[in-house]
């Protein structure tokens, strides 16, 4: 991992670390050795569970507890810290053991996500509370702005109340593909629904996440039809 990664990676977080090493510490997995990230990790989702939930309530002053929760768990899941960290290119600069650098660690939702929140605890110890905030609302900023309280409710819970208000059939799912070793695998889903052309297909690191991307992609496809 060299420097020029660092200051890049830095640039994309939007912090320069004054403790270097706390930077290095956030990108170290349990696999490259007994100092790793776990403990930033930890420091990391309390933030990062305090500061969107916070960020939540002041954006939906009606939102009912239930649905501010659900839309807190999908913003803080593994699914969504993993998007961030790739998008972050943060794969790149992990330090990884040998063992998980030949499987592919560098690209596993898990070790991403976990990476992203040890990042958050780093910012903490290296800045304070308000700085690790400011940071995950600017990396959170553009899925706060799309989210509603109707996308609180499970895509395929709000896939099958569309379909029954319209008096239709409830989908049927099928999983069509499963890949990838056994630690890592990658499921794809399809969801027919009466009304498309073709099925919706989703894909995730689980069967219940790749269903509910199959059903997203399903009622955004109806409802953008208008069928």
């Amino acid at each position: 991992m060299t420097d020029l990664l660092l200051d890049r990676l830095s640039q994309r977080l939007g912090h320069t670390f004054v403790r270097r090493e706390l930077l290095e510490l956030a990108l170290t997995h349990r696999s490259h050795g007994s100092r790793n990230n776990e403990r930033l990790e930890f420091l990391g989702d309390s933030i990062l569970g305090f500061t969107i939930g916070a960020a939540l309530f002041e954006q939906f002053p009606r939102g009912r507890e239930g649905q501010l929760s659900r839309l807190r768990a999908q913003l803080v899941s593994g699914e969504t810290l993993a998007e961030l960290a790739r998008e972050m290119e943060l794969g790149d600069c992990l330090r990884l053991g040998e063992g998980e650098m030949k499987s592919g660690g560098f690209r596993r939702a898990s070790i991403l996500a976990d990476a992203v929140e040890a990042l958050i605890g780093a910012i903490y110890l290296d800045a304070g509370l308000e700085k690790a905030r400011e940071r995950v609302l600017d990396w959170f900023a553009s899925r706060l702005q799309g989210l509603s309280l109707e996308t609180a409710k499970d895509p395929k819970t709000r896939l099958q109340e569309w379909l029954q208000a319209k008096g239709r059939p409830l989908p049927e799912y099928r999983v069509v593909n499963i890949g990838g070793a056994e630690h890592a695998q990658n499921f794809v889903v399809e969801c027919r629904v009466e009304g498309l052309h073709g099925p919706a297909r989703g894909e995730a690191g689980s069967r219940r996440a790749a269903e509910k991307a199959a059903a997203t992609e399903a009622y955004n496809r109806l409802t953008g039809l208008g069928v």
